[in-house]
């Protein structure tokens, strides 16, 4: 079991936390700004040791919170299974709601914070439970699948879920037990993403509720229409023309950019999966087609790395976490995560049946 912060590391003074800020984040964040999130970073430093808090901040914080105040940093799924792992007696989940809701499951004797009450998602906002409870009654028998970007009560109404990372491998699983068929939810792109990768046709049920779409015989994802309203606005006419401009340039994306986007990248990862190849690689110059504070925390982690500036795409929900929030979380221990007990049980399961997979 990993054991508490206190007993891990000391609380800089706020001029030291000031020189490593500097010094790490030169390149992407003011130096006008630095003075005070040094000041917020020690405060917090400070108070999660008193509170016995643990902070887990996912890829798309801001390069400060990211690198001066989190404990364990990575994606959603890597980060609420290390939650596990931590004998502190509070979880700050710098993330989205979704995210702190799959921590609370994976632990639910803790104190789960989300320091916004804002902090939701576009994708966990796209599919209601009855629209789950519907697809089931209209294809009985066929597994749902419904990716790690869902609220817990739709977790609890699936058979299994999935990652960014993991997704093809939880549909092939599923195939190779002898389902024709996968409901695969939320996100369109990902769900005719991973269909390409496996060779299955793809499908969207119709419009209204109970609309059935008919599907044959043959490997048939049916998927759903919510979007990540990030994701989506990367179009292949950017990409060509960044290629114009640099034709050494390796594009990593994430899946839930469209096929279109897909097809013109060199690389396709979760977020995890792209930090991992943007490290690995020996390349000119990079793009990331993703969040851009990620691309702010790769710059800090990876200075020797080219990163190309382009992106101008902020998640509107990650953007409310702040440092300002999260300490206010600490001292308030306020927007706590409550999940009902037998949203907790059955949400788990197929949290545990994807594990057993991957």
């Amino acid at each position: 079991m990993m054991k508490v912060l206190s007993e891990r590391h000391e609380v800089l003074s706020v001029d030291e936390t000031l020189r490593r800020m500097r010094e790490k984040l030169a390149k992407v964040v003011p130096d006008a700004e630095l003075p005070l999130k040094a000041e917020l970073a020690h405060k917090i430093n400070q108070l999660k040791l008193e509170r016995s808090a643990v902070i887990l901040g996912h890829n798309y914080m801001e390069p400060a919170l990211y690198h001066f105040v989190t404990d364990f940093r990575g994606d959603s799924l890597e980060l609420s299974r290390l939650s596990t792992e931590t004998d502190a007696d509070i979880i700050v989940f710098c993330g989205v709601q979704f995210m702190a809701e799959t921590a609370k499951v994976l632990s639910p004797d803790k104190m789960v914070l989300l320091p916004s009450d804002k902090a939701g998602c576009s994708l966990a906002s796209g599919i209601a439970v009855e629209d789950v409870r519907q697809l089931k009654r209209d294809y009985p028998g066929v597994p749902v699948v419904t990716y790690v970007n869902t609220y817990a009560e739709v977790k609890a109404e699936s058979d299994y879920c999935c990652t960014s990372g993991n997704g093809k491998a939880v549909v092939q699983y599923l195939f190779d037990q002898g389902h024709k068929h996968v409901i695969f939810l939320p996100d369109e792109y990902l769900g005719r993403n991973t269909a390409k990768e496996l060779g299955a046709n793809f499908v969207l049920p119709g419009f209204l509720r109970g609309q059935r779409t008919e599907v044959g015989p043959e490997r048939t994802i049916i998927g759903w229409r919510a979007r990540c309203e990030v994701h989506e606005l990367f179009n292949v006419e950017d990409v060509r023309n960044v290629r114009k401009q640099y034709p050494e340039v390796v594009v990593v994306a994430h899946p839930e950019c469209s096929p279109e986007v897909i097809a013109e990248s060199d690389v396709s990862g979760s977020t995890k999966q792209m930090i991992q190849a943007v490290q690995e690689m020996d390349a000119p110059k990079f793009l990331l087609l993703t969040e851009c504070s990620m691309g702010d925390n790769i710059v800090s982690e990876n200075p020797d790395k080219d990163m190309l500036r382009l992106c101008s795409f902020r998640c509107p929900h990650m953007n409310t976490i702040t440092m300002e929030d999260t300490l206010e979380a600490l001292e308030k221990l306020q927007y706590q995560i409550e999940l009902p007990d037998d949203i907790i049980e059955r949400a788990r399961l197929p949290i545990d049946r994807m594990l057993e997979i991957h």
